[in-house]
């Protein structure tokens, strides 16, 4: 029997919350002023989602001074971040890095490194080849030797949140394998290198290391799993990010459309409008699906994680781009202008649909596991 999920009272007021939130700290004006500014985001808007609200720890256990509420809490709040275009580290840190540590066996540094991130004192972000949106052993570029402790040395081309982390979690190739070390932000030999991005609202930074001192934290198998498991949960919660977006630009046309008028009337009440806004809530409602089916998979075991992940990411990339996009054109001129919103959604749909994996290459390995499924 078909599992039926339902989001319960608590769920529905966190999103009510965070809305609430992002509605008065984090509207469209502040979110230009963030993104153009020399770090990207606003540090004290970020300590606030960690102390204020504290949604920055939802699927981090207690016993490193988060909530243990689970995986989906934490996907409804990036949801409405994604909403609100919210600049900060979400990539970085809430995706990426937080899920890779809360997956080590390493108590102590999830106790000294934890905590920190789940309050927004502190930001990090995991420096891993993930562009696929799975590990690709063979591309890791950083080189880890034992010299008098830990050393790092190599250069990646592109590290989300890289330039503002306080930590950044990096997968290196030692003698024995791969191992994953912790670099702190200030570390000597350590240069980060701010790019220029399609969306302003996530930034990226080029990284290289020249002799690095780095902390162990996991090694051979441990290393790998921690890695994978946060390119599936970021995968998820960028699916939910997006569809945060899609939604938010579907409800900005429709009442667009409801009130500009042409001919007398509102061009919402036009055939061929009514009939693209449709298509667009098709388009809201598929993604919404097979993302939040994604994020259960990964919180409660009750489907495959790569194939639920891979279908989640894949579903909302397209659908939010082709929201996007769609809202632009219905939009008429001021789609196209700076001063409207839809091409800061469009730029963020673009990005997503590139970060961690295209769509196509989701879908192909969709296709692989399922055929393997089949055959086996």
């Amino acid at each position: 029997m078909t599992q039926e999920f339902e989001f319960d009272d608590e769920i529905v007021e966190l999103r009510s919350m965070v809305r609430e939130f992002c509605a008065e700290f984090s509207p469209e004006a502040l979110v230009r002023e963030h993104m153009e500014s020399e770090l990207g985001y606003d540090p004290a808007l970020w300590r606030r989602l960690g102390t204020d609200i504290g949604v920055l720890g939802l699927a981090v256990p207690e016993a490193y001074d988060g909530d243990g509420v689970g995986l989906v809490a934490q996907a409804v709040v990036v949801d409405e971040l994604g909403a609100a275009l919210v600049c900060g580290p979400v990539l970085g840190t809430l995706a990426l890095a937080m899920p890779t540590l809360v997956a080590l066996a390493d108590e102590d540094a999830k106790r000294e490194l934890l905590p920190s991130l789940c309050s927004g004192e502190h930001v990090a972000t995991l420096v891993a080849p993930l562009a696929t949106g799975v590990l690709d052993e063979r591309a890791v570029t950083i080189e880890a030797t034992e010299n008098d402790g830990w050393r790092l040395t190599g250069e990646v081309a592109q590290v989300p949140d890289g330039a503002a982390a306080d930590t950044l979690l990096v997968l290196a190739r030692t003698s024995d394998g791969l191992a994953l070390f912790a670099v702190a932000g200030d570390a000597d030999g350590l240069t980060r290198t701010a790019l220029t991005t399609l969306d302003l609202t996530r930034r990226q930074a080029a990284v290289s290391f020249a002799a690095t001192p780095a902390q162990l934290l996991a090694s051979g198998t441990e290393a790998v799993g921690a890695v994978e498991r946060a390119a599936l949960v970021a995968s998820v919660l960028l699916a939910v990010e997006s569809v945060g977006g899609a939604q938010r630009m579907l409800d900005v046309t429709v009442a667009h459309v409801s009130t500009r008028k042409q001919f007398g009337q509102p061009v919402g009440a036009f055939q061929a409008v009514k009939h693209r806004c449709a298509n667009l809530l098709i388009a809201v409602e598929t993604a919404r699906s097979a993302a939040y089916h994604g994020v259960w998979a990964l919180q409660d075991g009750t489907d495959d994680p790569q194939l639920a992940a891979g279908l989640a990411k894949a579903a909302a990339s397209e659908s939010y781009q082709a929201v996007s996009a769609g809202a632009i054109q219905l939009h008429g001129g001021l789609g196209f202008t700076w001063e409207g919103s839809p091409h800061l959604y469009f730029k963020r749909a673009s990005t997503n649909g590139l970060t961690l994996g295209t769509a196509t290459q989701h879908l192909d390995r969709v296709a692989a596991l399922t055929l393997d499924a089949v055959s086996a």
